[in-house]
Parts: structure tokens; C-alpha cells; sequence
């Protein structure tokens, strides 16, 4: 198996733990995120592993502009054999009272329909070569709603819940297998966009990025004779 993989959401959080990772361990990886300072950061971060990195600013909620980057990827990487669902989104404003069609859309955007193009973008390849793992970092939200998410949030994890099980029921077959990871509360900077931020205190009750890194890194470690589907992580 070719050790290169895509990431997206790599400037921060999740998204950049799963990549520093991935690099650490030998892995070329495609960084994918809107903005090109935070992906370069992560790089610096990766230090000694940075030439194995690949920089792509990229709107995942344009399917063209995916369309573009994965040609990009497979003309670098000539295959890719993991992809990471990692970037994500939410809105302050976000109970039904109050939420806008256009927040609405721009969560569905970034965490749904991102996802959705760029497995597409990669499942092709992963296909005609009977190999590939595609991690879905969804969120506990994707299980049970609850007002702290909000609709448009629990709408968008609830979609990555049946991507991730539309990709083991089709292509198992084809040796490409699936894994959604359902976390609970995160210290990471999307929290800053709850309508009441967290403090301190309690964002020291919660999960780090590596955390929910290394969940990932299990599922993409393990041997293709089995497939975790589904791992539900919250904190201790």
C-alpha cells in the first residue's frame, strides 16, 4: 500500500493532529483547508517531516474547486490510499429560532457535501486498485441531536453517518473500507463559535486533537481484514 493520504481541515485541530501524525509515521500527505497560513503552519509543526507534505488551499464545498485539487493530489501522489473527513463547521447563531438559510447552507457545505466530493474525488482510484480507508470524523452529534449542536451541525453529521455507511455497503467489495469516529467535546477552536464559549475549566474536562488522532490512526493502521466502522469516543 502506497503511504500517501489527503486531510482535510489540516490547518488546525483534528484535522492537523491526524496529519502531524501521519507524517510521523511515514505517510505523504496532501494538507487541504481554506487557508493556505494555517496549512503552512502545520507544516512547520511537522518539522523534520515536512517535505512530505503537500499544501492545497481548498474550499471543500466546491465541487469544482475539489475537482481541481484532486488532480492536483494524484499527479504528485500518483495514488492515494487513506482520505480523512476532518474539517468542520459550525454558527453562534444556530437553533431553529434563529438560524439563517445561509448558515444553514454553509454547514452543510463545509461538513456534508464536503465530504461527499471528496470521497468521490478519490474513491475511483481506490476502486481500480482494491484498497482504501476513508476516515469520517463526525462528531457525537451525528448520533443523537442535542441544542448544543444545533440543526444545521446535527443535520451535516447525521449525512457523514450514512456516507460513511453507504462506502461499507458499496464498496467493501471493492476493498475500500470506511470508518466514522463519533467524538464528544473537543478542545479545539471550533468551540469558540458556541453561542457561550467555554472557559478554561472546562475545556480542561475535555479531549485534545490527538486524542480523537489516534482513534484515527487505528483504524487506518489496522490490517484490511477487518474494518472498524463505527467508534464512539468521549472524554473520560
Amino acid at each position: 500500500m502506497s503511504k500517501t493520504a489527503v486531510v482535510t481541515g489540516a490547518g488546525s485541530g483534528v484535522g492537523q493532529a491526524i496529519a502531524l501524525k501521519l507524517a510521523a509515521q511515514g505517510w505523504k500527505v496532501a494538507l487541504l483547508g481554506r487557508r493556505k497560513e494555517a496549512l503552512e503552519s502545520t507544516v512547520k509543526r511537522g518539522k523534520k517531516h515536512a517535505k512530505q507534505f503537500l499544501v492545497i488551499p481548498c474550499d471543500i464545498g466546491d465541487s469544482t474547486q475539489v475537482a481541481a485539487m484532486a488532480k492536483t493530489v494524484l499527479a504528485k501522489f500518483k495514488s492515494v490510499a487513506v482520505l480523512v473527513n476532518a474539517a468542520g463547521t459550525n454558527i453562534p447563531r444556530r437553533s431553529l429560532a434563529e438560524l439563517s438559510l445561509e448558515d444553514y447552507h454553509a454547514v452543510i457545505d463545509a461538513n456534508l457535501h464536503g465530504s461527499y466530493y471528496c470521497a468521490q474525488a478519490f474513491l475511483p482510484q481506490m476502486r481500480a486498485r482494491k484498497s482504501g480507508t476513508i476516515v469520517n470524523i463526525v462528531s457525537e452529534a451525528g448520533k443523537q441531536a442535542s441544542p448544543k449542536s444545533g440543526p444545521s451541525y446535527v443535520l451535516s453529521k447525521f449525512g457523514q453517518t450514512g456516507l460513511t455507511q453507504c462506502i461499507n455497503a458499496e464498496e467493501r467489495v471493492h476493498g475500500v473500507r470506511a470508518c466514522a469516529i463519533f467524538p464528544g467535546d473537543i478542545d479545539t477552536e471550533l468551540l469558540g463559535k458556541r453561542p457561550v464559549v467555554p472557559d478554561a475549566a472546562a475545556r480542561a474536562k475535555m479531549m485534545k486533537p490527538e486524542d480523537i488522532a489516534d482513534c484515527a490512526l487505528l483504524a487506518i493502521n489496522l490490517p484490511f481484514r477487518c474494518v472498524v466502522e463505527e467508534m464512539l469516543v468521549r472524554p473520560g
